[in-house]
């Protein structure tokens, strides 16, 4: 077996050299060729293609590639040795294969879907299903242009049984640094399968802590713009993420695939930047702090709360009906007179507004209505009698139109949206009571003093957007090509319906994790109250129920907490990768901090690149945050006010740790007091649990939730 293996290193490390030497004369060529900065644009076309092959071959000059396939097309009597990478490389010559396939070409997919056997495999070309033998599936490991490792997952023609999670496993016991990496030489088949569904489909994606949901959306952005190339664009794509530091941690993903200009959001910043509003968002901290803060843990059911109401379509649907009531009172009582003699009957105006211009939405037809009054102004000025009279109906005319078009409504989303919770003002009296009645008392009474003291929170974002769009409509450079939306069950049916206006053909990756759902005040109960707002054949459900990021030990404690604690949801099926034991450690309230600073210290001694410290509240967090640094360690506070994940060591509260990693977290006061027995404070445990790639300890003072497994040394 050792001389099959020198082999296969000394086989692959000559085809290294020969395609290096290839790429590297190609990209030198292609640097001595002067950059045209001239005006002819046919020239410009050319510079700028030559310039995207510099870039893709300098990114493979580095590590061309991850992966070999020898495939035998039916039909063709001869084994071809195909090489995958990140970024596809012709060959100078003329071939049949390239030099290096794009891992998003239709063949390269076998790479990804054929796990094993003597069948026949098969791929879906552009011409139709190709079908061959697979002989051999290699991965290679190339960094710097050094060949670090050759690993057979498959050969016909051996006898050695298949290892193929062997270089999975290897992949995932590489330590972790401050930012998310692609995972594009370890695609398994079924993330593969997400990644390469039909463009024109709302996905919902359930995965568990760890199965690489995130990466396998940033992964699908990049197949649909290769895929697609005709029909979108990168800056017609958005992910929406949670905060900034998210937004952070998953930005070499997409540059590492070789994909630009993806816009990369949160969904207030988004809204305010749409809307234009002037009034700054309230501190989320406020929210945060009333839900999640010692003395917060609030008795009130979920689905009573703001932010469940305001997320709901019934919502939606009452703001539509509220616009709709307007429009019959729109137009202001009595005729229009520019001056004296010249009459534009009330009449004739409302023709204008309710036949001529219905299609319109409310402030586009009052701006073509008054538009509409100005012409005809003009038209009557050239009427006048003499030179005197025109300079006199002019002056009037224009103090008169002024005042007029003040009797309209003022259409913009905030104005529309205090009204609202004014009881309607303006609306008939019974048309406002039936208003007033739809809105639940405490929501209103809440957010007309919000609105009174010029206050507006994330939940109301979503409302304010939709007016919006009933009163002004979607402009086509609003317009997505394809949607992201990761931790979706944090995000609300009104989210998704309201995006749903501003995306073409229903085109989303909707993902998350419901058993990671701790904003349920917010967020969905449910995957259905997402899908069915789509039409069956509009949506797609997948779930990732394979785990990749912790070890088994981890793993298999935190499903406990699952099924004992949340007694609900998927449980992760863990990759075989052992270590050390999750440890939980009781320690006296005396020497708590001592006990968190000495764990600390052991764990930041180890070959590991991040560790973090989770504790319950906010709070916590700063004291701890005092006592690591006064004792003389560089520890980085995470208080959700940060944009970036620096790595290292951290401490935080549990519920601002999802989705980030760590090589070994320590779980903070992990106790009845802190974590109790509700679903609620088992998901916040759950959430901190798998947080952990390689080693995971829970300290506590006091008695362990009944959801969790004593461990013992």
């Amino acid at each position: 077996m050792e001389n099959k293996f020198q082999s296969a290193y000394q086989e692959e490390q000559h085809r290294l050299s020969l395609a290096m030497e290839e790429i590297d004369r190609r990209l030198e060529r292609l640097r001595s060729t002067p950059v045209y900065t001239g005006h002819d644009f046919t020239e410009q076309v050319l510079e700028s293609a030559r310039e995207e092959k510099r870039q893709a071959l300098a990114k493979s000059s580095q590590e061309p590639y991850f992966g070999r396939m020898d495939f035998d097309e039916r039909g063709r009597g001869q084994r071809k040795p195909l090489y995958i990478g990140k970024i596809g490389v012709e060959r100078e010559e003329t071939s049949a294969y390239p030099l290096v396939i794009d891992w998003r070409a239709p063949i390269a997919s076998l790479f990804y879907s054929f796990t094993g056997g003597e069948e026949t495999a098969s791929y879906e070309a552009p011409e139709g299903t190709v079908e061959g033998l697979v002989y051999l599936k290699r991965n290679v490991v190339i960094r710097k242009r050094i060949l670090e490792r050759v690993a057979d997952t498959y050969n016909r023609e051996s006898d050695e049984p298949a290892v193929s999670d062997e270089f999975l496993v290897y992949r995932l016991g590489e330590n972790k640094d401050n930012r998310l990496r692609d995972i594009v030489s370890t695609i398994q088949a079924e993330q593969d399968q997400i990644i390469r569904a039909a463009k024109n489909t709302a996905l919902v994606i359930q995965g568990v802590a760890g199965s690489g949901k995130t990466t396998v959306a940033l992964h699908r952005l990049a197949f649909l713009l290769y895929q697609y190339k005709d029909q979108v664009s990168a800056d017609k794509m958005v992910i929406f993420a949670p905060n900034h530091m998210f937004l952070d941690y998953i930005s070499d993903v997409l540059p590492e695939l070789g994909v630009g200009n993806i816009q990369q959001s949160t969904f207030a910043d988004w809204a305010l930047g749409l809307l234009g509003l002037d009034l700054p968002l309230a501190d989320p901290t406020e929210t945060l702090s009333y839900w999640f803060e010692s003395g917060g843990l609030r008795t009130e059911s979920m689905d009573e709360a703001p932010g469940r109401f305001k997320g709901s379509v019934h919502f939606m649907k009452l703001l539509q009906d509220f616009v709709e009531r307007l429009e019959p009172i729109s137009v202001p009582e009595g005729d229009f007179s520019p001056w004296d003699g010249a009459v534009l009957s009330r009449t004739e105006i409302l023709n204008w507004f309710n036949e001529e211009y219905k299609p319109y939405p409310l402030a586009k037809r009052k701006e073509r209505v008054l538009a509409r009054v100005h012409r005809w102004i003009e038209m009557e000025l050239k009427k006048s009698p003499s030179a005197a009279a025109l300079k006199e109906r002019k002056k009037k005319a224009g103090s008169r139109e002024k005042a007029y078009a003040k009797k309209w409504p003022q259409y913009d989303a905030l104005t529309l949206y205090k009204q609202l919770f004014q009881a309607a003002k303006g609306l008939p009296a019974e048309a406002a009571a039936e208003m007033k009645a739809s809105l639940p008392a405490p929501i209103f009474k809440a957010t007309q003093s919000d609105l009174r003291s010029q206050i507006i929170r994330e939940e109301d974002l979503t409302a304010l957007v939709y007016l919006h769009v009933l009163i002004h409509e979607v402009e086509s450079s609003q317009r997505f090509d394809h949607v992201v939306i990761d931790e979706a069950q944090d995000f609300s049916p009104f989210h998704i319906a309201l995006l749903d206006l501003f995306v073409k053909g229903h085109s989303f990756t909707i993902l998350g994790d419901l058993s990671q759902g701790i904003h349920e005040y917010r967020g969905v109960h449910a995957w259905e109250e997402m899908s069915s707002l789509f039409a069956p054949e509009q949506t797609g459900y997948f779930a990732l129920t394979r785990s990749y990021r912790s070890t088994l030990e981890i793993i298999e404690f935190a499903n406990t907490i699952l099924e004992q604690g949340v007694r609900g949801g998927i449980t992760a099926v863990p990759v075989f990768r052992s270590g050390d034991p999750v440890r939980t450690v009781s320690y006296d309230s005396s020497v708590r901090e001592e006990s968190l600073l000495t764990a600390l210290k052991e764990l930041s001694s180890k070959e590991y690149r991040t560790v973090s410290v989770l504790t319950r509240t906010l709070k916590e967090a700063v004291e701890l945050h005092e006592v690591f640094t006064s004792a003389g360690l560089d520890v980085h506070l995470i208080d959700g006010g940060k944009k970036q994940y620096e790595g290292g060591l951290s401490v935080l509260p549990v519920y601002l740790s999802k989705g980030l990693e760590f090589d070994a977290v320590i779980v903070a006061d992990a106790d009845q007091d802190h974590y109790g027995e509700r679903t609620w404070d088992a998901k916040l445990l759950y959430v901190g649990c798998t947080r952990a790639l390689h080693e995971l300890w829970l300290l506590h003072d006091g008695p362990l939730p009944s959801y969790v497994q004593a461990q013992t040394e």
